[in-house]
């Protein structure tokens, strides 16, 4: 119920922020304003998750791209504004409100990424791996794109979904209230992200990665 007040309240905060945001979009580019995405949910259920638009159109779009890099030439001026902030994933307040989505928990994958497709939690606006990886767009960015779903799998999924499950299995209101906390500040100082690794061949740590996202100023 905490999940659900608290995301009815947010939403009408945001409300004249998403409109103008909506409104912005029809100004820009072609388009729907809203997208909504196909993500698995709570033991594998599908739901629709709904973000405005940050790319430009095309047939595939609501089916979800997949991994994007930084610097991906399919975003638009004004979605890597959105993307920078997160303004992009506001309307995702109302899958909170349907029940789709918690405020904190894992992030909603698309199904082809899924690491537990019989997830026990639901899925969450933010949580533990999402601030570990608060820059992971940078991170891929210096991943060859022949490589890039192989170093996702191999690499960061894997280490995403043990973070997520470790803080899950213990997770109470106090440390989800810091991490709701975190996201803010994450969010608001964008942090910098160092050279993540060259190449899929050579022995990246995933964990190194994760430590240096956390310890980034």
């Amino acid at each position: 119920m905490l999940d659900v007040a608290v995301a009815f309240v947010a939403l009408l905060v945001s409300a004249a922020p998403m409109l103008l945001i909506g409104f912005c979009l029809r100004l820009t580019s072609n388009g729907p304003v809203l997208l909504a995405q196909r993500r698995v949910g709570r033991l594998g259920r599908l739901f629709p998750m709904y973000k405005f638009r940050t790319m430009a159109p095309s047939d595939d779009l609501e089916a979800g791209l997949g991994l994007t890099q930084d610097g991906d030439p399919r975003v638009t001026c004004l979605g890597r504004f959105l993307r920078m902030f997160k303004l992009d994933e506001l309307p995702q307040l109302s899958n909170v409100l349907r029940g789709d989505m918690s405020l904190v928990g894992p992030r909603p994958k698309l199904p082809a990424y899924a690491a537990l497709l019989n997830m026990p939690y639901r899925p969450g606006l933010t949580g533990p791996a999402t601030l570990a990886f608060c820059r992971e767009e940078k991170i891929l960015s210096a991943i060859g794109a022949d490589e890039l779903d192989q170093f996702y799998a191999q690499r960061i999924k894997p280490l995403k979904a043990r973070i997520d499950a470790c803080y899950m299995c213990k997770a109470t209101l106090s440390s989800d209230l810091r991490i709701l906390a975190a996201t803010f500040v994450r969010i608001t100082s964008r942090p910098s992200v160092p050279h993540a690794a060259g190449h899929v061949s050579k022995p990246i740590s995933a964990p190194a990665v994760a430590r240096e996202q956390n310890s980034a100023p």
